[in-house]
């Protein structure tokens, strides 16, 4: 009996894995170079020549967002077969990319619709590079949510992973648009996201670990629904349904622990007006905190 054989990895097992590895660095790389040339810039140049810290914070947000895709392909049983497992990883990974890319461009035409991400980007600014890279993990975790969820190497699972996508992307505009109306109210009308284009980068933190627990909730979600592979309206109106709920929860439960978290600290004047990337942070933490201790709960 071999080591690998005496912690149950089999030879066909072994080869599963490596599959799967290969895969998932192909795709990572793939993403990787797609910054660049969905620009039409070379990304070694500006991320090792013009040292854009910017082009690489939205650069990393896009790799990561990939990597949790493929963390719901591959977790679960192993296929039958090398090519199925090939077939299967390759499929999902792919799905999750182009979903990625897609939900990239619609946060930028519909929820962040006031500035040209890419062209700031470029620039060099890193507030919004933030909130690009978290809208890119927020997005990911839900396609990932669904994949654990889903069954099966099929169509139907293709169309509720996207239903689930469409969802996401509609929670996320009228996530933004109600930290926006709430932003205008504190700051005498002013815009949110003419912030970020003036390089608020606590206000980016906190955004964007708004989005990221957004996009964790829908996991505790994915726990009230059980999985019909027909059921497609059913399937699109549930996560519309229990998304809303959790979005709720999520909020409420996030005021009150940043409430007696950071009693007594006027957070407004600190983040929006101040500009404390430090306390923007610890918002950012405890948002991400109460997102995976509810998901943690809803299992």
């Amino acid at each position: 009996m071999t080591l690998f054989q005496e912690f149950g990895i089999t030879s066909q097992l072994a080869g599963i894995l490596a599959i799967d590895l290969g895969i998932a660095v192909i795709l990572l790389a793939l993403m990787r170079y797609m910054q660049g040339w969905s620009v039409k810039v070379n990304s070694n140049e500006e991320l090792a020549v013009r040292d854009n810290f910017a082009f690489g914070i939205s650069t990393a947000g896009a790799v990561a967002a990939l990597g949790i895709v493929l963390t719901g392909a591959i977790t679960g049983a192993a296929a039958h077969s090398y090519l199925q497992e090939a077939i299967g990883m390759s499929a999902y990974g792919i799905c999750g990319l182009v979903l990625i890319k897609l939900g990239r461009f619609l946060h930028d035409k519909i929820a962040l619709n006031q500035f040209d991400k890419d062209a700031l980007v470029l620039q060099g600014n890193i507030s919004v590079a933030i909130v690009d890279a978290a809208a890119a993990m927020a997005t990911a975790l839900v396609i990932r949510a669904v994949l654990l969820w889903a069954e099966d190497l099929t169509l139907n699972t293709f169309i509720a992973i996207f239903s689930a996508f469409v969802v996401s992307q509609l929670m996320l505009v009228l996530l933004t648009r109600g930290l926006e109306i709430a932003y205008s109210r504190r700051n005498q009308g002013a815009s949110l996201q003419q912030a970020l284009v003036a390089g608020n980068t606590a206000l980016a933190l906190r955004h964007a670990g708004t989005m990221i627990a957004m996009g964790l909730s829908f996991n505790a979600a994915s726990h009230f629904m059980e999985y019909a592979p027909t059921a497609y309206i059913g399937n699109l109106l549930g996560w519309l349904l229990f998304s809303i709920i959790m979005l709720l929860v999520l909020t409420l439960l996030t005021k009150v622990v940043k409430w007696l978290v950071l009693a007594k600290i006027n957070l407004s004047e600190e983040v929006e007006q101040q500009l404390n990337i430090g306390l923007a942070s610890v918002e950012m933490a405890i948002s991400i905190a109460v997102a995976l201790i509810l998901t943690g709960l809803m299992a």
